[in-house]
């Protein structure tokens, strides 16, 4: 009788917390090994048996500069704050290309990871913040253009390139942000993804990427430029040129509205996610 209760095992049952949950950070610093190589797996996956390999990074950025140049800089003449255009629109798609596949490649995490999820426990969050991660490779990539694009054109950096790391990290908030939303919506809707494409088309033209923030002021007023700056990567990009291109000051009115809605988004979203963490597997 005792031998036939000792070879009992028990059984260890996790289950998910209920209603709205903040990030455990400890539980998911214990799993950061998991964390390291899945954003190792998500860049091998990527240019693993490309010919071109890390270009690949460059090719989307740098054509869309050449096309914005040739219609935007060249027919429409839209002004560049006295910037030669090609690096004005570089500018603003090194930050802008880094978003819009963060977003993108997020949104579609738990439908491409769901056969890791529903058969092994791990902090369910590292999913969609892994490709947010994992694209800050091909962000760095193409700043590199950026740079050889300063030279030829002879523009200095300013003192407020030391703020980079601030938008950088304003950047990396609001596409986690947006994606632990998207992503826990799209388990389950699967018309999410199709959405998102959509999206990041309408958000690119509603960002300064093709043009300056200036023209909102000029038209509207600064009342609707500081509004304006809720949306986040209007302070990003214009961040982004100030710092680079040393052609205007720090946007920090547009800086300090678009950083209350990146932990808006960040805070929420993760919110969001753990309170929907417990249906994935079913409906995965």
């Amino acid at each position: 009788m005792s031998s036939s209760s000792e070879s009992i095992t028990p059984t260890i049952v996790i289950k998910p917390k209920l209603g709205w949950q903040f990030i455990d950070w400890k539980e998911f610093i214990e799993y950061s090994d998991l964390f390291y190589f899945l954003i190792k797996r998500d860049v091998l996956a990527i240019y693993k048996q490309t010919i071109m390999g890390f270009t690949w990074a460059l090719i989307r950025p740098v054509f869309s500069m050449i096309v914005f140049s040739v219609i935007f800089g060249g027919l429409a003449k839209m002004p560049s704050d006295g910037i030669p255009y090609p690096i004005f629109s570089y500018a603003a798609l090194i930050p802008w290309t880094y978003f819009a596949s963060a977003m993108t490649a997020s949104t579609q995490s738990l439908i491409t990871g769901r056969n890791i999820f529903t058969k092994v426990y791990f902090p369910r969050l590292i999913i969609p913040l892994t490709p947010v991660v994992s694209k800050l490779l091909d962000f760095f990539i193409s700043f590199l253009v950026l740079v050889g694009l300063m030279v030829w054109y002879g523009i200095q950096p300013t003192i407020y390139l030391f703020w980079l790391p601030l938008l950088v990290v304003m950047m990396i908030l609001t596409a986690s942000g947006i994606g632990m939303w998207f992503s826990a919506m799209a388990i389950q809707y699967r018309d999410i993804p199709q959405g998102v494409g959509f999206l990041s088309q309408l958000l690119m033209y509603a960002a300064p990427v093709v043009w300056p923030v200036s023209l909102i002021a000029e038209k509207f007023g600064s009342k609707a430029l500081l509004f304006y700056g809720l949306y986040p990567m209007a302070g990003v990009i214009e961040g982004f040129r100030a710092a680079l291109l040393g052609h205007k000051p720090m946007p920090w009115a547009l800086i300090a509205m678009g950083g209350i809605t990146a932990v808006s988004l960040f805070l929420s979203g993760s919110y969001y996610f753990k309170s929907k963490e417990r249906i994935f597997a079913d409906v995965a």
